[in-house]
């Protein structure tokens, strides 16, 4: 008897359960992949273009400011405000943070040592076996902005200096130079207005400042702050700026360095100063405008597809055995097809895509005064831009542009980028609830949330196919012992009737 050949044709109509069952959840299973697909796209429309791009006030600025003179001393960008007064300015004097550094232990130490080398002036690359382990264990302390910290003797130059760094509540910077082997600490605030107070906590060698001098103390300097010397058309500007960032006539100056040059006694000797000019730039903003609807086009075009995607209910997911006896181009052809649909009439997208062309219909007539316009009825709302139309508005009337797109000072909301933004994010939030996806990440490869609708449907045919399985093992193992029982019984009838042959023969 062929058992293995019996059980198996048993088994496979008894399999057709399981095999549905297993199908069911791998559709679940892709269902689920085309949510996560889709959710990252929605998180880059939202969040990277919508957000992060579009919304933000300078993507239809028109203003551009153009610097002349000592272009070396300063990075100007003009904001939607600048009035276009042409500024000439000098820079007497940046402003500086307020910081204490060491005399420094000199050349030929590295931020990679420990504090037991430095505090034992071991240079880096010398031998170390001179070093204890007191050495390694000794404490090194240091209070900063009345936060008390410690370290010690196995702590890297470089581990101390993250760690400081990292405290925000210090507003500190640590730093550590490899050519003099100084140590500093300085305010993160620039100016008069930075706050630093760099202590030892307690009295003895162990302060941390100390192993960074030339002796068994360091010579700690302070550096006193500066608030900015800075001259607009002749005006020195007071208060003085405490940053070297600063704002005037709607235009954002990054101050890079002084224009005036000084004699030996600090006596300001000649001036370079730079002009800035503010011209129309109407390009970024339809570079802008031109984007969002490529943009958005393509996420309307997505949603439109997957909701009418046809779907081929006569292709299921293959079995084991199935695929086993196809090639591999076969299954893909046959996979492309099963997964086919997967959104068909998807309501969540529905929706979405349905929500989204009202509100670019609702401000059609506003938005076709300025060169946007909707396509033919067979294009699912799909706009078009009109380049030159678009560029006389802007030119013409700037904030009429940034109101219908953007929105007006705080209430942007209600805005056509701020209406997009806030139904994506609603439709995202509906799909995390049913797919197990995040709204907070567009990260394909995101764990899903197993409470989500789709989680606890996969979990129940986790539990029917585990049972299942069981039963069909069961069942298995049954035909087995009942076909080799069988099987015995046979081959011991077949054996008593020979030998009776056998005697009737004799």
């Amino acid at each position: 008897m062929d058992i293995d050949s019996m059980v198996k044709e048993l088994m496979t109509a008894k399999r057709a359960p399981l095999d549905k069952l297993n199908q069911k959840k791998t559709l679940l299973e892709w269902q689920r992949d085309s949510y996560r697909e889709l959710n990252s796209k929605m998180y880059e429309f939202r969040n990277t273009k919508l957000q992060q791009t579009y919304r933000q006030s300078a993507a239809l600025n028109t203003q551009k400011a153009v610097v002349t003179g000592n272009t070396d001393a300063v990075k100007a960008e003009a904001g939607a405000t600048a009035n276009g007064i042409k500024m000439e300015v000098s820079i007497e004097q940046l402003a500086t943070a307020k910081a204490q550094e060491t005399d420094g232990k000199g050349q030929g130490y590295s931020s990679r040592q420990s504090l037991a080398e430095l505090a034992n002036g071991i240079k880096f690359g010398q031998p170390t076996t001179s070093l204890g382990t007191s050495d390694y264990s000794k404490e090194y302390k240091i209070k900063i902005n009345d936060v008390e910290m410690t370290f010690t003797g196995q702590d890297t130059v470089s581990s101390i200096i993250a760690k400081i760094n990292s405290k925000t509540d210090l507003n500190v910077k640590a730093s550590f130079d490899d050519l003099t082997g100084k140590f500093t600490i300085a305010s993160k605030d620039l100016g008069s207005t930075g706050k630093l107070d760099v202590k030892a906590p307690d009295a003895g060698n162990n302060s941390l400042m100390d192993v960074f001098g030339q002796g068994s103390t360091a010579v700690v300097t302070d550096i006193a702050a500066k608030d900015a010397i800075v001259l607009i058309n002749g005006k020195k500007l007071d208060p003085p700026p405490t940053s070297n960032i600063i704002t005037y006539n709607g235009v954002q100056m990054n101050l890079l360095a002084e224009t005036v040059t000084r004699d030996s006694n600090g006596i300001i000797t000649s001036d370079k100063p730079f002009t800035i000019n503010i011209q129309s730039d109407p390009d970024k903003a339809l570079e802008t405008v031109k984007a969002f609807i490529a943009d958005y086009n393509t996420m309307l075009d997505l949603l439109n597809t997957k909701v009418s995607e046809e779907k081929y209910r006569s292709f299921q997911p293959l079995t084991s055995e199935q695929r086993s006896a196809m090639t591999e181009s076969d299954i893909k052809l046959w996979e492309e097809k099963a997964k086919s649909g997967l959104l068909k009439n998807d309501d969540i997208l529905s929706n979405l895509s349905s929500t989204m062309r009202i509100i670019m219909g609702e401000k059609m007539g506003e938005l076709s005064n300025i060169g946007i316009t909707g396509g033919k009825y067979y294009e699912n709302g799909k706009i078009y831009l009109d380049e030159e139309k678009f560029k006389k508005a802007i030119i013409g009337n700037p904030q009429q542009v940034s109101d219908i797109l953007q929105g007006t000072g705080t209430n942007t909301d209600s805005s056509i980028f701020g209406k997009l933004y806030k139904e994506m994010d609603t439709a995202m939030t509906k799909v995390a609830e049913r797919a197990g996806t995040t709204k907070y990440s567009g990260d394909v490869n995101s764990i899903y949330k197993e409470e989500s609708v789709m989680g606890k449907t996969l979990k129940g045919y986790n539990t029917q196919i585990t049972a299942l399985e069981k039963r069909l093992s069961d069942l298995e193992n049954r035909y087995y012992k009942q076909f080799t029982a069988m099987e015995t019984a046979m081959n011991k009838y077949q054996s008593q009737s020979s030998s009776l042959s056998s005697f009737f023969a004799s």
